[in-house]
């Protein structure tokens, strides 16, 4: 069963095939990730890799977890599931009048 990993301290010019390529190391990666700053697209420096198995997944996380990767040393562990987060709230006043 696949597994997925968080993957912390990604360099800001990494790419999504540069991480899949070197998690591809340890087996086979079925998808990679890397979160994107919705206000300046760039990298938020981390993202997350879905491994084909769980040992795929713990040899991943041996190989890669507090090693160097471009410059900078990764934190490699299982991803936790996502959390109900409360709803945005809007602050959009496209109805407001000038005054």
């Amino acid at each position: 069963m696949a597994k997925k990993l968080y993957v912390g301290g990604i360099p800001y010019s990494t790419t999504e095939d540069d991480l899949k390529a070197a998690f591809a190391q340890a087996g086979e990666v079925l998808s990679s990730a890397i979160i994107i700053d919705k206000m300046t697209g760039r990298s938020k420096g981390f993202g997350f890799i879905e491994m084909a198995n769980d040992a795929d997944a713990d040899k991943a996380i041996e190989m890669w977890n507090g090693k160097d990767f471009q410059g900078r040393s990764l934190t490699v562990n299982e991803a936790r599931p996502l959390e109900e987060r409360a709803p945005r709230r809007e602050f959009g006043g496209g109805n407001r009048r000038m005054g």
